[in-house]
């Protein structure tokens, strides 16, 4: 194993429910309907397949690109004093980083991802940070991770990846890779799916399960 690749939201930040909740209240406020496979459908969809899920699925009555904007801008909104970090996630980056090189692959728009890492002072140590904005597909199609893998100089079958959803559990294996889940507790992964992966009770397990696999020569 010879890099770390994380998702963000719902791995080191607790943003899936606030992504929900605002595009809820954009799509009420603009004459659309929420369906009740909406919120597990966009998980994973770049910002691109997001925004025109909300206008083309659930009748929003904006341009895809404007309700993409309107979402983000109430995204950052709340972002601004600090992310909502997971209670160490940092920490676990800062220590996985002294033994492997470290990514970003994330359904996340960049200026969500850079305040993460600023908020953090991580930017120095996560030098590869990918948004699925940045790739031709979100996923749970493998780009983002593969993206992220060659930024790296890393071969992606070389990778692990840290996931909690089902479609970044589906990118994750599709990109050929270490999989490890820290299973959203808000949105719990296809058991068929999670399954697959190297099940971690939180992500404060990750560093020692990353250990025991890269000696055991997964």
């Amino acid at each position: 194993m010879d890099a770390v690749i994380f998702d963000l939201d719902g791995v080191l930040v607790d943003s899936e429910t606030t992504w929900d909740e605002v595009r809820r209240a954009v799509v009420a406020e603009h004459g659309g309907t929420w369906r009740p496979e909406a919120t597990r459908a966009q998980q994973g969809m770049s910002t691109p397949e997001w925004a025109n899920y909300l206008v083309e699925t659930l009748g929003a009555q904006l341009a895809p690109d404007e309700i993409a904007r309107v979402v983000i801008d109430e995204m950052a909104a709340r972002y601004a004093d600090r992310p909502p970090v997971i209670d160490g996630a940092d920490q676990v980056v800062r220590e996985i980083s002294r033994h492997w090189p470290v990514a970003i692959a994330s359904s996340s728009p960049p200026v969500l991802i850079h305040s993460f890492l600023t908020a953090c002072d991580l930017t120095s140590l996560v030098p590869v940070a990918v948004s699925s904005e940045e790739v031709a597909a979100g996923k749970p199609e493998p780009d983002v991770y593969l993206r992220a893998a060659t930024l790296l100089g890393v071969e992606a079958s070389r990778c692990a990846a840290v996931e909690d959803s089902t479609n970044g559990l589906r990118a994750a294996f599709a990109a050929n890779m270490t999989v490890f889940a820290v299973p959203n507790p808000h949105f719990p992964p296809d058991p068929a799916v999670l399954r697959k992966a190297t099940v971690l009770p939180n992500l404060a397990a990750l560093p020692h399960s990353l250990s025991d696999a890269a000696h055991s020569g997964k």
